[in-house]
């Protein structure tokens, strides 16, 4: 079955809800009753091996036979503008910028959620002088996946997490983070907050840079925990996720195409005729929902300081549906945003939602996929699409205290099956998540972090002999 046949499957609804006929549906029946996870498995490129990395001989994966990696842009290396190379590799994507293939990379810095001095990772521009997060652009080698050159492209950002590429050939940052200046003290006495400026804010920044660009708070964006976003790339309408539980799911319709910076409008996505529907939990592998949006009124409260929720809370009191943990987003070619809910779920393993635009103000939502156990799904983040394929590609973040967990980049097929690509082999760092996992936009390499190791990987193999 083929991408668009399955989905045709779950486009047949009734009322608000319903459960459509797929396979998917009986195959999750059959796992409750027996526990066999095999019908929700795909053999992939095959089994997977510790690997060290070709230019470094460091091993950080386990990847299929055939494939092989490069390490770049390590944390604590020094970059061609002479700063030194953040940490918490995050969100990233691929540019060509004339003949240059580039990545612009996200850094998760938190800053121990205080304001401190010196922090900023660029030498001008900082958004604030107090905060450690932003982004660095790395110009790579395409023939070769090495390093050309690298440098700090936006500074003075905070716990920058995902984001999502425009089409007119700029990334969009997000902070997943809205401390700002109000300082707070927890009954255990750690403070956290008084920064100069409020965060919680998307930023800009052209692949085409080259050097640290002036940070502008797309404040119109809202001010929420965010995660990552995706365009449209015939509307110019910026979709938006939010790391939160409950969290809602967002577009922001611009006053100007391609001038996000100009304002629009932000809103947030309802169930029809079910307000505050709860997704999280009760639903079925290809239940199907259809939506409306919701308009914000104040997309930056000063409650949010405090409220890190409070731009949601607004939505949800006039109807909006609830989301458990939103995290990575992507459009296919078709304009549909595939997205996930990290700890969404019946076993809270993780959900693969897509959202299908139907008119101006409607669509449908549908429950592609989600985790049975575990070992086949676990804590979805980060998706991207494989060019020219029908495959999506997940990181797991499950590298939570208490949790028994290797991290893992699957892969999720047209029809509902789960494959492993990779295994995070570090013996530093077991249990670090992967992160911004992306093409070259010919698709001969893949791009993806290990966020806690500090590190971006290169991978490169024969992508042909995927099985289903």
């Amino acid at each position: 079955m083929n991408r668009r046949s399955f989905l045709a499957n779950l486009t047949a609804f009734t009322g608000g809800v319903a459960l459509a006929g797929t396979s998917l549906g009986r195959r999750a029946e059959a796992f409750l009753q027996t526990g066999d996870l095999s019908a929700f498995r795909a053999a992939g490129f095959g089994e997977l091996f510790p690997t060290a990395a070709k230019n470094t001989g460091e091993m950080f994966l386990a990847l299929p036979k055939g494939f092989e990696y490069n390490v770049l842009g390590k944390r604590g290396t020094k970059m061609s503008d002479g700063r030194t190379t953040p940490p918490a590799h995050d969100g990233q994507w691929t540019f060509l910028v004339g003949k240059e293939l580039r990545i612009v990379r996200n850094h998760e810095v938190t800053n121990g959620r205080v304001p401190r001095e010196g922090s900023a990772i660029g030498s001008k521009n900082h958004y604030d002088p107090m905060a450690g997060g932003g982004t660095t652009t790395l110009v790579i080698d395409p023939k070769t996946n090495t390093l050309i050159r690298d440098f700090v492209s936006l500074s003075g950002t905070l716990v920058n997490c995902a984001g999502g590429p425009t089409p007119w050939g700029s990334w969009i940052t997000c902070e997943e983070t809205t401390i700002g200046k109000t300082e707070i003290t927890n009954s255990r006495g750690v403070k956290t907050g008084g920064y100069p400026v409020p965060h919680g804010y998307c930023f800009e920044v052209p692949a085409s840079a080259n050097s640290e660009v002036q940070p502008v708070p797309l404040k119109a964006m809202g001010r929420f925990v965010h995660e990552a976003v995706a365009v449209d790339p015939k509307t110019g309408i910026v979709y938006l996720t939010e790391d939160y539980n409950p969290s809602g799911f967002y577009r922001f319709i611009p006053r100007r195409n391609k001038r996000l910076a100009e304002g629009g409008t932000l809103q947030v996505l309802a169930v029809k005729d079910k307000p505050k529907f709860d997704t999280r939990s009760g639903l079925k592998m290809g239940d199907v929902l259809e939506t409306v949006w919701v308009t914000i009124n104040d997309p930056d409260p000063e409650a949010a300081d405090t409220q890190p929720n409070a731009v949601f809370q607004e939505g949800f009191g006039k109807g909006a549906a609830s989301f458990a943990r939103l995290e990575g987003c992507a459009i296919d070619p078709e304009r549909r945003v595939h997205f996930t809910a990290t700890s969404g779920g019946d076993n809270k393993g993780g959900q693969v939602w897509m959202f299908e635009p139907v008119g101006r103000d409607g669509g449908r939502l549908k429950l592609l996929f989600e985790s049975p156990d575990p070992k086949v799904l676990h804590m979805p983040d980060n998706i991207c699409m494989m060019p020219k394929s029908e495959l999506t590609f997940i990181c797991e973040d499950s590298d939570y205290a208490g949790q028994q967990s290797i991290n893992h980049l699957r892969i999720l097929t047209a029809d509902g099956k789960i494959a492993d690509f990779a295994r995070n082999a570090s013996a530093e760092f077991p249990r670090s998540e992967f992160a911004g996992s992306v093409f070259s936009p010919d698709g001969s390499t893949l791009f993806v972090n290990l966020q806690t190791a500090g590190v971006t990987l290169a991978i490169r193999g024969d992508w042909s002999k995927f099985k289903g």
